[in-house]
């Protein structure tokens, strides 16, 4: 059986799985199980046990459960009803209104977690509640959690990028610096589109019951934002200054967050327990899919098929711009069936060839792979970020890939907007390294 037909078969295997209502985490497995049975002699049991494992006993990963918990604990004592208390007055003004916190508290954690898994559960815990319970649109409101969770890897410090700097040999730090303004790019991006569609959509957000609000009352009720807020700057200052690694300053998170619970009396013994069931259902439910996700790719990586696209694109001989555009294509193909991570690693001894013949600079070429990864985290039918918001929102599959189709196109712009004009993501690196960026 040819590549072609055994994707065409595994894919099509995936979506009914998916349509008649399969675990995510059994369906993804399933189709590796399916991949293997069909192309390769390799043991495909003892090769799903290995891919168990290794995506289970990964210390990095010890960060999700912790962030996790961290937003169960300020969405169940109420913390976080005071996070939009506190912002409200100032976002009256701004067509969309809170829906842009969305935007903004995933680029702040995003820069904290380093994980979009991890960014997208945590913000969404907090923001979908108070988000419905104010009467905003929740297609808008999940597609905007979908696109701006992917800010996880973009915005440093991120796994991701380690794994690429590896990868490639370039500067783990300059790739980080890289990654700012790229970053900031991708919010503006995202608040754009969100107050134009608001301005498009008046009646499907609700009015603005801070017009009227003196400035004093104003200042009053921005005093509640100063505990989560110092929570944040916290871990944020602590991990760049390397006083701590991510998952030490998520466990600094949630002992802070019930600190700030216990001073605000808001902590209780039954709303303990409930963030801490609501943290393991979480996180067993995304490292279900990790694992799942980590034994397909082992299965794609047996048949070959990342290779073969990365070698049929180098056969095709096209210049510069004609290459980032094809591997665009590439990547957003792959990323129907694989995390970023094993794209990475599946990809590059064949494409950092092609990118340095094309005269590319691999640390924009890092920055180009982030966010073409982040258009894997929504794409369905393997976006994980889809996975996470269906399992939050209790919506159909389909319904959160409509909401999240928006920003999958804002991403493409951003692609388009950074292959145009380099210097977005060359001129922080630049600054901090004038001699060494471009060689």
């Amino acid at each position: 059986m040819g590549q072609i037909e055994l994707t065409a078969i595994v894919l099509l295997f995936m979506l009914v799985l998916l349509g008649t209502g399969v675990w995510i985490g059994i369906s993804l497995a399933a189709c590796g199980w399916l991949a293997m049975l069909l192309y390769t002699p390799a043991p495909a049991g003892k090769v799903l046990a290995v891919a168990f494992w290794d995506s289970s006993a990964s210390w990095t990963l010890a960060a999700l459960p912790l962030f996790i918990w961290m937003g169960e604990i300020l969405f169940r004592t109420k913390l976080s009803e005071e996070i939009f208390r506190g912002l409200a007055p100032w976002l009256g003004w701004l067509p969309g209104r809170l829906m842009h916190v969305n935007v903004i508290g995933c680029g702040i954690f995003g820069s904290v977690s380093g994980s979009s898994a991890a960014t997208t559960a945590t913000i969404a815990k907090i923001a979908l509640p108070e988000l419905n319970k104010r009467g905003y649109d929740e297609r808008i409101s999940l597609g905007s959690l979908a696109g701006a969770g992917t800010l996880g890897i973009l915005i440093p410090p991120s796994i991701t990028m380690v794994v690429y700097a590896v990868a490639a040999d370039v500067s783990i730090i300059q790739l980080f610096l890289a990654g700012f303004l790229p970053g900031l790019l991708v919010m503006v991006l995202y608040s754009g589109y969100i107050a134009i569609w608001a301005l498009m959509n008046p009646d499907k957000q609700p009015p603005d019951d801070m017009k009227t609000m003196p400035f004093m009352e104003r200042i009053r009720e921005s005093y509640n934002l100063i505990p989560t807020a110092l929570l944040i700057l916290l871990i944020t200052v602590t991990l760049i200054m390397g006083w701590a690694t991510a998952t030490e300053c998520a466990a600094w998170g949630v002992l802070g967050s019930f600190g700030i619970a216990l001073w605000s009396r808001t902590l209780t013994w039954e709303n303990f327990w409930q963030s801490v069931m609501g943290t393991v259902r979480m996180t067993c439910m995304i490292m279900l899919i990790l694992a799942a996700a980590a034994f397909l790719s082992k299965a794609m990586a047996y048949t070959g098929i990342p290779r073969g696209l990365a070698d049929y694109v180098a056969h095709l001989n096209l210049s510069p711009f004609a290459l980032i555009a094809a591997l665009t294509i590439m990547y957003i193909i792959l990323g129907t069936a694989l995390d970023g991570i094993s794209m990475i690693v599946l990809t590059t001894v064949v494409v950092l060839p092609l990118i340095k013949q094309a005269g590319f600079d691999l640390v924009w070429f890092g920055i180009f792979m982030i966010l073409v990864i982040e258009m894997a985290e929504v794409s369905p039918p393997v976006g994980f970020n889809l996975f996470v918001l269906q399992t939050m929102s209790g919506r159909d599959s389909l319904f959160v890939a409509k909401a999240s189709l928006p920003f999958f196109f804002l991403l493409v712009v951003s692609v388009a907007l950074i292959t145009i004009f380099p210097e977005i993501v060359s001129i922080v690196p630049q600054l901090a390294f004038p001699d060494s960026v471009g060689k």
